[in-house]
């Protein structure tokens, strides 16, 4: 025990000494320097002091352990090996694998799915600011479709292609987000024309803009219902425009005049 008392004083006097020799040499006035005493309460009471991140300088944050970030690092690199070596042997015994990864990575992320379950758990963003959007109830959330564009003449019907609608709209109109969700995608398909815009929704279904002269969305933004996608393509006669439409649910598209009243 008193060696253990012994160790305790060496070590508060070893400190006292440090102290006052870094105050010493910092200070400006050698002559009039205040020596500091302060003992910590844990080497006051025979524990053992522990070092405390106070931000900049040498310490590492508590929160931050290097060699644990090393090791994920390592995993990862492994792990990306491992399914270079899988798809680079084309053996048989890797099929299984190599079908999973394959499908993981062809699986479009459900960012609608996400963003819902995310406001069910926590709200929106910011959600303790003062706000005038009401909490929505679970009636609220049943899918309820606006249409994409007004003025609408149907040209070609589902049954043509077996994917989407053809309609007929006026000069300069807009088109608009049937539900709210995740923009998901933003291109151009042959098929189609112009510029597609895919919106995903909470719901597992997408919506698909087509023939778009312009668009006032970009990648993954989340809108809400009846915001603007963009500006239909107009026709060579300047009066009327050509705008495509389509849903799909899964990997299948449905018609979308069972769901949406057209006229």
């Amino acid at each position: 025990m008193s060696n253990r008392a012994d160790d305790i004083r060496k070590r508060i006097a070893k400190r006292k000494r440090e102290r006052q020799q870094t105050s010493y040499d910092q200070s400006p006035r050698k002559k009039n320097v205040q020596p500091n005493y302060f003992v910590r309460d844990e080497e006051r009471y025979g524990v053992a002091p522990f070092d405390s991140y106070e931000g900049g300088g040498a310490n590492q944050h508590p929160l931050f352990n290097k060699e644990w970030f090393m090791f994920k690092v390592l995993g990862a690199a492994c792990l990306l090996l491992l399914v270079a070596i899988m798809f680079k042997d084309g053996s048989a015994r890797f099929e299984n694998a190599r079908e999973f990864v394959s499908k993981a990575m062809e699986s479009e992320f459900q960012f609608a799915a996400v963003t819902e379950w995310y406001e069910d758990q926590f709200g929106r963003p910011l959600a303790l600011l003062p706000t005038t959007v009401e909490k929505e109830t679970p009636s609220d959330r049943a899918p309820n479709y606006a249409l994409p564009v007004l003025s609408t003449k149907i040209l070609e019907n589902f049954e043509k292609n077996g994917q989407g609608i053809m309609v007929e709209t006026g000069n300069n109109s807009q088109a608009e987000a049937i539900y709210e969700g995740t923009v998901e995608y933003i291109g151009t398909k042959a098929e189609i024309g112009g510029i597609t815009v895919v919106i995903q929704h909470s719901d597992g279904t997408e919506s698909w803009y087509g023939n778009l002269e312009a668009t006032d969305v970009l990648l993954y933004d989340y809108i809400e219902k009846g915001t603007k996608i963009g500006t239909v393509t107009d026709n060579s006669d300047g009066v009327n425009g050509m705008f495509y439409f389509a849903i799909k649910k899964g990997d299948s598209f449905i018609d979308p005049i069972q769901v949406i009243n057209f006229e």
